[in-house]
């Protein structure tokens, strides 16, 4: 039997939400690599971050809540899928500036960071 984590219904999700669940490094590029439309499995060793299990966990999960992805479950199995036709419906254009724009960060980045550290700062 599988079961979805509930998300928010895409007419109340807010911009402002969105911007700040997208301010950290970290989320911005889970949506970068998620940007394919695919799911992608929810397991640590895939993404490659120097994060513990739970800190990457809460990201997915502030993800969610903010109206950005969808965890599917199979199982046992966990897959995290950007909610991407929803969010070019009620946001156009955001997902492909995000992508495009050069906004994709990498923690080690120092410019993408300073960037990161500015949209944090502009959406609270």
């Amino acid at each position: 039997m599988s079961a979805d984590y509930p998300v928010p219904d895409m007419s109340g999700v807010e911009l402002v939400d969105v911007l700040r669940a997208l301010a950290d490094p970290i989320r911005l590029t889970i949506v970068t690599v998620l940007a394919d439309g695919e799911p992608h499995p929810k397991s640590a060793p895939e993404w490659g971050f120097d994060v513990q299990k739970s800190t990457l966990a809460h990201h997915f999960k502030a993800l969610r809540e903010a109206g950005i992805t969808r965890t599917i479950v199979d199982g046992r199995t966990h897959a995290i899928q950007l909610r991407r036709t929803e969010l070019d419906a009620r946001f156009p254009g955001l997902i492909d500036a995000l992508v495009h724009g050069g906004a994709a960060v990498t923690p080690s980045d120092p410019a993408s960071a300073a960037r990161s550290s500015r949209l944090r700062r502009l959406v609270g």
